[in-house]
């Protein structure tokens, strides 16, 4: 086996996942259904309230949509039959035909519809963690990579004009940047830019309107341009409804996957009639841009976990700290500590079992915990603790406020 091999299987989120106990698969509930353990959870509630709070931040609007829907909104979509076949079958319900979404889009454009929109309040952003279901062949399942039910930090944003249009596509790419960069990821080394661009004469695939195409790859194009960026184009990879700029990243396979991405929509408008009312008092149709800020939380976390070889950094860490007691005699006081970093919402883990110290310290570097505390005689008469850290150093002895201050500073920062 050589080095890249060897590399690719120690790196595997597959394999970190189970030794750090983050999700399982059951045939019985079915391929490419991840289940989640409460550690792998935590570390999606940290995506998930990181994203939701930082698109607020930036104007989104985030909401909350079935995750099914009349099998006619997919027709009225253009999605059926499009995706019919990455598709759930229908499902009967009082005479009508239901699905499982595929995506979100449809949803959006329906509560854009609820009532009437002016100028004044475009661009309007909706954004959702929307849980997504399709049908991938069990071929191409590899662990949270490509799954069948995912959740998609997806977002629609209805803008006036193609200026409006451009300016939000560059706003988007800042705020994926942005993620990217609190994640450790660097732009050219582990994501770049794909412009995904459609085939005029695939009318099966594509929606047939060349001036569109031409028009909406010409702006995708000059905004990458305008924001500096290099990238590659790649045919017969756009959406149906439009082109679109991917975000593409590589796992330790050396399998290249879309990450994310950044989409032009000049089908939908049309096919769900969005208007909204000019300052003429006219109305007029909107253009749409999808994108997604972190992609699916399945994809990215699988990235991150062979990013990291499966020490993350503390903010999403599963266990943040866990607390050892040297011996019985000293669990009362380790306990205190440990419930002391749980109120101050630090995930703290409590090891006082019989076992001795020295293997409490293995697991805890096995367990790839960020720090460790040791709790004895010294550190109980003290009221202190002593701070032990997965890349070494020196142990740091630490009164109990001390120590939750630089912990939860650390944890903040999401350094």
């Amino acid at each position: 086996m050589d080095s890249g091999e060897q590399k690719y299987q120690d790196r595997d989120h597959r394999k970190i996942g189970r030794e750090l106990d983050l999700f399982a698969f059951s045939d019985t509930v079915g391929k490419g259904l991840p289940l989640w353990t409460e550690r792998g959870a935590a570390i999606r509630r940290e995506l998930e309230r990181f994203i939701v709070d930082e698109e607020i931040r930036r104007g989104y609007k985030h909401v909350y949509t079935p995750d099914i829907a009349k099998l006619d909104l997919y027709k009225k979509s253009g999605h059926y039959p499009y995706f019919k076949d990455s598709m759930y079958a229908p499902l009967t319900i009082d005479g009508e035909e239901f699905m499982l979404r595929p995506m979100t889009c449809p949803h959006h454009f329906e509560l854009y519809l609820s009532r009437p929109r002016s100028y004044r309040e475009l661009p309007i952003r909706y954004a959702e963690l929307a849980k997504l279901y399709r049908y991938e062949l069990s071929g191409v399942l590899s662990g949270l990579v490509r799954v069948r039910t995912f959740c998609l930090a997806d977002a629609h944003i209805v803008c006036a004009d193609k200026e409006q249009a451009a300016a939000e596509i560059k706003s988007a790419l800042e705020l994926i940047e942005y993620m990217a960069g609190v994640f450790g990821l660097k732009k050219g080394e582990d994501f770049w830019y794909r412009l995904s661009l459609g085939d005029r004469n695939d009318e099966k695939k594509y929606f047939k309107d060349d001036a569109a195409w031409d028009e909406a790859e010409t702006l995708l194009r000059e905004t990458l341009q305008a924001h500096g960026e290099k990238f590659v184009e790649a045919e017969n990879e756009a959406a149906f409804y439009g082109p679109k700029i991917d975000i593409q990243m590589k796992d330790v396979r050396g399998v290249e996957n879309t990450a994310f991405t950044v989409q032009y929509d000049f089908v939908m408008p049309k096919r769900f009639r969005l208007t909204y009312t000019a300052s003429d008092g006219t109305e007029k149709e909107p253009v749409v841009i999808h994108r997604s800020s972190v992609g699916a939380i399945e994809r990215i976390i699988a990235f991150l976990i062979e990013h990291y070889d499966g020490a993350f950094p503390l903010w999403l860490a599963p266990v943040q700290v866990k607390v050892l007691s040297v011996s019985e005699k000293h669990s009362a006081y380790a306990k205190k500590v440990h419930e002391a970093l749980r109120a101050a919402d630090i995930r703290s883990e409590l090891d006082d079992s019989d076992e001795s110290l020295g293997k409490k310290v293995r697991t805890a570097k096995l367990e790839k915990v960020p720090y460790w505390i040791v709790v004895g005689e010294k550190e109980e008469t003290t009221q202190t603790v002593s701070l032990n850290q997965r890349t070494g150093g020196e142990v740091v002895v630490l009164a109990q406020k001390d120590l939750i201050d630089r912990l939860a500073l650390e944890r903040d920062a999401k350094k």
